[in-house]
Parts: C-alpha cells; sequence; structure tokens
C-alpha cells in the first residue's frame, strides 16, 4: 500500500486531536496549553543494557526503560527466546510466554529446595482464601488433580 499518496482523513477519528480549538478533553482537564507541545519533547537517553534483555521482533530498538532484574535464564528462558522469534500476532509467540511463566514457577520452587529454602506452597498459591472463600471450588481442583496424578501414575507403571 503506498503511503504517501493516501488520504488519512478518509479514516473516521483520523487527526481528531491535531486541531489545538477542538480539545476533546478540556472541560475535563486542567488544560494549560503544553499538552500540544507534546510532540516536540527530548527522547529518553536509552537505560544501559548490561544484561540480556528479550526484545519484539517488530520493534527495531528497545524501549528506553527495561526489565533488568530477571533476566531469561533455564528451561523459561529458553522457552522464552523461542517465543521472542515470533510475530506478536502468532500463537507461537504468545502460548510459549505463558508455559514460560508455567515452568519459571516451578524453577522458582526447585530453586528454593536446592538453597535449602521449604517453600509454603499451599499459603503461596492462596489455599486458605480458596478454602474460605470457594470451598467448593477448592475440592474440584483437589479432585481433579488427584485424578490426573493418579491417572498419569496409572499410565507410567504399566510401561514397565
Amino acid at each position: 500500500m503506498n503511503t504517501e499518496n493516501f488520504d488519512y482523513k478518509s479514516i473516521p477519528g483520523w487527526g481528531i486531536d491535531i486541531d489545538p480549538e477542538n480539545e476533546p478533553t478540556y472541560p475535563m482537564k486542567n488544560y494549560t496549553g503544553d499538552d500540544h507541545k507534546r510532540s516536540n519533547y527530548e527522547k529518553s537517553p536509552q537505560q544501559p543494557i548490561d544484561v540480556e534483555v528479550l526484545k519484539s521482533n517488530e520493534r527495531p530498538q528497545y524501549s528506553a526503560v527495561v526489565g533488568t532484574t530477571v533476566p531469561p535464564a533455564g528451561l523459561s528462558g529458553a522457552i522464552r527466546r523461542y517465543a521472542f522469534k515470533h510475530s506478536e500476532d502468532r500463537y507461537r509467540h504468545w502460548i510459549p510466554l505463558i508455559l514460560a511463566d508455567r515452568v519459571n514457577s516451578w524453577e522458582g520452587i526447585f530453586e528454593d529446595l536446592r538453597k535449602g529454602y521449604i517453600p509454603n506452597v499451599l499459603a503461596e498459591r492462596g489455599w486458605k482464601a480458596e478454602l474460605k472463600y470457594n470451598p467448593q471450588g477448592l475440592v474440584k481442583k483437589v479432585f481433579v488433580t488427584a485424578l490426573v496424578a493418579s491417572l498419569a501414575i496409572t499410565y507410567f507403571s504399566r510401561k514397565k
């Protein structure tokens, strides 16, 4: 599509905030006049990146500020690296990220055990509140988990 000759005014609502006299939020906010200078700003300096940071393949550069406290590591990091090789409009991007979150939670439990800390999984999962406010749901979760676990144990013990 040739964007040079495209008539943007044909898009409903395009340019609604260009005219300073037609400010749609004027009666609801404290108007100072500086709002129309927002396109003439000095770009923030790039945060120094000293750890691996994953970036969408649809963006040419990193955001000015990025999260560096927990760089991708382990199996969950490998899954995240795979996800960021794909476009954000694909399931190949989002489903692996959801899986990586689940894997990362188990990695955290194993890391706690490795350091000698026994996590209180029931408290961290909110089972006390679940028992108080949703006892039927808790019973259902426990039943389904026990059923799946027993089926898995039965299946894998037959293979031997």
